[in-house]
This record gives C-alpha cells, structure tokens and sequence, in this order.
C-alpha cells in the first residue's frame, strides 16, 4: 500500500493547497445528510511533514467525497490552537477527528469529542494515554529510534561516543519526543531507565560498542533554527560532539549547519522522516541515515477509517502486539553497516512520505 501512495506523492502535493481550500469550505458545518465530514488537526502547516498529511487525506477526501476541514496549532507547542479545533468539529458535528496531537493538554477536549460521539483517530504521535483516543495509526516511533542508533553504533566501531540529543521539548511529554529519543539510546546499547522518561540514563558509560558520554538534551521545537541554536549551545559545552540525534530532519539540517559553521567534523547525524529533502540531506552526506515514515499512508487510512464507521460501522484494529496501528518504517542510508536492515537513499527518494 505504501508504495502505491508513495507514486502519487508529488502530485498530490502539487494539488494540495488548492483542494484543502475548497474542502475546508464546504466542511464548515455538518455539511450534507449523506456526507461524511471530517476534521484534520496537525501540530503546524508549514512542517513538510504535515505537509504531506494534509495532502494525503485531501487526495483521499476527495475520492471518497468526503467533506475535510484541515486545521492546525501556530506551532508544535499551541495545544490552544489545537483544543479550538477539536470544539470547532464538536460544534460542527462532525464524524471524526484526525489529530496529531501536541501534548497531553489536549487530551480532556479529546475526550468530550469521543463524549459527543465522534470518532478520534491519532497520527504519527500516540497519545499518553494510548486509549484516550479511539485508535492511533502512526510509526512506531521507538522502532524508528531504535534502528538509527543500532546504526550508529555499528558505524563507530568501537570508537567513543560523545552524544548531543536534540529533542522537541525540555517542559512537557509527548510520547513522540521519548520514545525516539530513548529509542536511539537502546540502540546504541546504552540502558534507559524508564523508556518513557527521557534523560534519566547515566551521562556516561558503556554503549555496546565502547565508550559514551552524554553532552546534554536540548529542545528545538523540531524546526532547523532550532536545531541550529541547539547544536549551538551543545558545542558550547563540549567541541568534541561526534555523534548527534535529532527527531526530525529540518532539526538535523539546521544541527548541520551550526557543526559546519563551527568547524565539527561530525560522526555520525542520524534522524527520522523521510522526505525528500531528509533524504537529500542524506545523500549530500548532511545526515547520515534516517528512519523514513510515512504520513501520506497515516492520513489515507485516517480518513479512510472514519469514512468506513459512519458508512458500514466497520472500525480499524491496532497492529499485532501493539496498542497503535503501525503504519510502517525502514532505515534509510547509502552507508549500510552490517547487521542493520536498510534501504538506499533512491528507495528513500522513491517512497518520500509514502
């Protein structure tokens, strides 16, 4: 399935704007009887990775006929902006929400949605708690942690690790922000205390290659200015940085350019996302290897999903094993080290956003 939207992903893109123009108008109220309307609230609408949701679930929107309101918060931090939407769709009536939610303040606007019948449907961040949702369908996040710092500790060879983590936040949880983070961490060999708690591990040790030390956990807002000054103020602490996480790739761009700037020649720069520019990020050798998901397929079975409740009452599952449907990912690198299952960056160019 991933590789049949992966196809179309440049055109729906193109289309995008113009199509969420003319399905958010006509989605403003309960619409008509027999159409299904639906709310789709993202973090922002400037990331490219909401980017490509919104384009997703336009393109299947449109196919189904179903009547699609996109909205979104300023940034990732506006749960405000978010909670506004979600009472906007209560208001409206609609059937479902497809939410990527910000943090856990929205979670009592989540629930008097559920309370007023509709359907709520997470994206690429599962909730905290998972069940405050109906369903989440998104990347398994620690997985997608896991398989760049198996990576990167395959790279070193043994060498000793001087780690800077570029996060979302320092003030609050979300399940997104922890569980890469510490997912890299696990990879690499190094023990997490509390896989749901981030920086709560030794600051150095043994990982399972050789040495490590922790330089610091910075928030960046997971946009390139804030990479950018948080890889500045790591460097600050300590110009032997070799090694650096970041979760997602506009965070790793701008961590890029402040080691360029300062002189650091880099290990290793490991992320997660996926899309077209990540990916040539990786191929000019700015990244190093990166965890492609995607939000294309996120978004089509979202609305999907929600299409299907209010048409025939059939309701998505979670994956096997886990309280999510996982929507799928693969290592994306031209530097594949052994014992790490991983694509080409050409595969990762065709299959961008998925």
């Amino acid at each position: 399935m991933a590789k049949l939207f992966s196809r179309r992903t440049a055109a729906i893109v193109a289309v995008a704007a113009a199509s969420m123009l003319v399905l958010s108008a006509c989605s403003s109220g309960g619409g008509d009887s027999d159409k299904v309307a639906v709310s789709l609230i993202t973090k922002d609408q400037s990331n490219p990775f909401f980017v490509a949701m919104i384009a997703g679930a336009t393109a299947k929107a449109e196919t189904l006929g179903v009547e699609l309101t996109v909205t979104s918060g300023v940034d990732e931090s506006d749960y405000a902006g978010q909670i506004s939407a979600i009472e906007n769709a209560i208001s409206a009536k609609h059937a479902g929400i497809l939410i990527v939610p910000v943090s856990t303040e929205v979670n009592a606007a989540i629930t008097k949605a559920r309370e007023a019948g509709l359907y709520v449907i997470a994206l690429d961040t599962a909730p905290d708690p998972a069940d405050i949702v109906d369903i989440t369908f998104a990347t398994d996040n620690r997985e997608a942690g896991l398989l760049i710092g198996q990576w990167t500790a395959a790279k070193l060879k043994g060498k000793k690790a001087t780690i800077a983590l570029l996060d979302i936040f320092d003030d609050r949880i979300v399940s997104v922000d922890y569980m890469r983070d510490n997912g890299f961490l696990a990879g690499m060999g190094i023990d997490v205390k509390d896989p749901n708690v981030m920086g709560d591990e030794a600051k150095t040790g043994k990982y399972s290659g050789g040495d490590y030390e922790i330089v610091g956990n910075v928030a960046t807002g997971a946009n390139e200015d804030g990479g950018r000054t948080g890889m500045e103020q790591l460097l600050a602490k300590n110009k032997k940085i070799n090694v650096v996480y970041t979760i997602n790739e506009p965070t790793a761009i701008g961590a890029c350019a402040a080691a360029a700037a300062a002189g650091i020649k880099l290990d290793v720069m490991v992320s997660v996302d996926g899309g077209g520019a990540g990916i040539n990020a990786v191929k000019s050798g700015c990244i190093n290897a990166t965890s492609q998901q995607y939000p294309l397929l996120m978004a089509d079975l979202g609305v999907q999903a929600i299409y299907d409740i209010v048409k025939n009452g059939t309701k998505p599952t979670t994956s096997e094993g886990l309280d999510f449907f996982n929507t799928g990912v693969k290592l994306i690198t031209d530097d594949p080290q052994e014992g790490v299952p991983s694509e080409t960056t050409e595969y990762g160019l065709a299959n961008a956003w998925g």
